[in-house]
Order: structure tokens, then sequence, then C-alpha cells
């Protein structure tokens, strides 16, 4: 994924497989998060404000994550959630 600039509401070039990236495309249309995607293009999203930027980063995770990493995060996520006062 290209850098972030927090600083101004801008669209990124989304480096993401050409196998993966519709799949990357539609959840971020299911969120809500504009972008665009064409034929053999590359995937552009509007990255507006913070939230936007760690779904993007969220979506390709889930992607490129193994599913050891992927299930460690969710544990540690349950364990803090039963932690919680």
């Amino acid at each position: 994924m290209k850098s972030f600039d927090s600083r101004s509401q801008t669209k990124q070039v989304v480096e993401v497989s050409w196998a993966d990236r519709w799949q990357v495309y539609q959840r971020l249309q299911e969120l809500s998060i504009p972008s665009w995607c064409s034929a053999n293009q590359p995937l552009r999203v509007e990255i507006a404000n913070a939230s936007a930027a760690v779904q993007l980063w969220s979506v390709t995770r889930l992607l490129n994550a193994s599913r050891k990493d992927l299930i460690i995060t969710l544990n540690k996520c349950l364990n803090y959630r039963h932690h919680q006062p």
C-alpha cells in the first residue's frame, strides 16, 4: 500500500495484486469508501480521513496476512474484551 499523508484528502494508488484488486474494490464499496478499479488499471482509493485509511489497511491486511496471524489478532481482541471492567 502506498503511503498516506494525513494532511490532505487525496486519491491514492493502492498496490494490490491483480488477482485481489476486485475483491478489495468490492469491500471498499461496501464500506462507502470512494474507489475506482478499471480493467488493466491499478486500484485508486480516495482517502478522506484516518478512518478510511485504517479501513483500507484492514481490508488489504485480510488478504495478505497469514491465517495464523489473523487468528492471533482475533484472540488478542477477544482476550482484551474479556479483561475490560
